[in-house]
């Protein structure tokens, strides 16, 4: 059997598809075959797992020609796939099963999808309305659509290696000497938009309130390629040796931030792929909610904390505030926060990289 999966362009709804990926490998055995699209960059995220036996990047707005559309078609229906599981609830997804010839077609209904799959799942319900659902139920949902027997909903993810001893080299050169507090990691980006964020002067506060409670205690702040100044930010604001970015790294592989989330005793991160991150690793979180509704975010994490405040405008989620006004972020104070994250490393005093590793596979 030629099995061929669609997944997410954003990282976190890939990061939260694992467990049906996991659940779809132990059903359908070694014997067949499976084949991921993903954007180009994002292979490295799922690195380390063994549930994929190919992967073929797309990228519809890339610049070479075999990542988009025209040229991912042609290799897909040289696969003669027999079927296709669409995570993405988007027309180009389905539109790409079936131009790449796949017999059996399942996805959500929406968007103008129907004539386009062979099985249709209508959007889940409640009272009337249609409910919402994170990414992680409706592609286990999707799978048992073709007879996977649902799993666990708890992330997987990997580190290589090659990804730990660039972690280690990055902490020792970010913090000479040895370690004698915990470890945090905080993310204020985020490539949805700038509703999202709680901005580096709180997050600069919130460095400077760990360190008076733990002094021993190393910061990291993580960033992507896009969010290097406002990491910078934050470590300016924090003024303190323990606080440092990733901001001057020359490269931001995905490995890199999985290892740091890994060995890291609590993670404060705005709703983005690093959290998610953290969830697959079991690593103490606290996330900081604005404009998203908290259930599209879900999976299984006993670790996690989540910050919100019930607002009439809330949740909008817009990519910028229409109302000017950003209170569902503005609002949610330092204290309340960093009460929350103290509150987390109390409670996990004991945790270990060893720890850490339950569960955790290294490529």
């Amino acid at each position: 059997m030629d099995i061929l999966v669609i997944l997410p362009r954003w990282v976190g709804d890939l990061v939260m598809t694992t467990p049906m990926l996991r659940a779809l490998r132990g059903h359908v055995g070694p014997g067949a075959r499976i084949t991921g699209v993903v954007k180009p960059h994002f292979a490295e995220i799922l690195a380390g797992t063994d549930w994929l036996d190919d992967i073929v990047p797309y990228d519809r707005r890339g610049r070479s020609p075999a990542v988009r559309f025209p040229g991912v078609v042609r290799t897909l229906r040289a696969r003669r796939f027999d079927t296709a599981l669409v995570v993405p609830n988007s027309l180009s997804t389905a539109t790409l099963a079936w131009a790449a010839g796949a017999r059996r077609r399942v996805g959500f209904a929406g968007h103008w999808r129907r004539l386009l799959l062979t099985d249709v799942l209508p959007p889940p319900r409640r009272a009337g309305r249609i409910d919402i659902q994170s990414p992680t139920r409706s592609a286990m949902a999707i799978a048992e659509r073709i007879g996977v027997p649902a799993g666990s909903l708890k992330p997987e993810l990997a580190t290589s290696p090659a990804d730990e001893l660039l972690a280690s080299d990055v902490l020792a050169r970010l913090f000479p000497g040895a370690p004698s507090g915990p470890l945090a990691v905080f993310n204020d980006n985020g490539a949805f938009g700038p509703s999202k964020s709680w901005g580096a002067e709180k997050f600069a506060a919130l460095a400077r309130l760990l360190l008076e409670k733990h002094p021993g205690a190393r910061v990291v702040i993580h960033c992507g390629p896009g969010d290097r100044d406002e990491a910078r930010r934050i470590v300016a604001g924090a003024a303190h040796p323990s606080v440092a970015s990733l901001a001057d790294e020359p490269a931001l592989p995905f490995g890199l931030a999985k290892a740091l989330i890994r060995r890291a005793d609590v993670v404060v991160s705005t709703d983005s792929g690093p959290r998610h991150f953290a969830a697959a690793f079991n690593t103490p979180t606290v996330v900081i909610h604005g404009p998203m509704d908290i259930r599209l975010g879900w999976s299984d994490h006993p670790n996690l904390e989540e910050m919100r405040l019930d607002l009439p405008c809330s949740p909008c989620g817009k990519r910028v505030c229409p109302l000017g006004h950003h209170d569902c972020m503005r609002l949610l104070t330092v204290d309340a926060v960093g009460g929350m994250m103290l509150s987390l490393l109390d409670r996990h005093a004991g945790r270990s990289i060893g720890a850490a590793d339950a569960g955790h596979r290294v490529a």
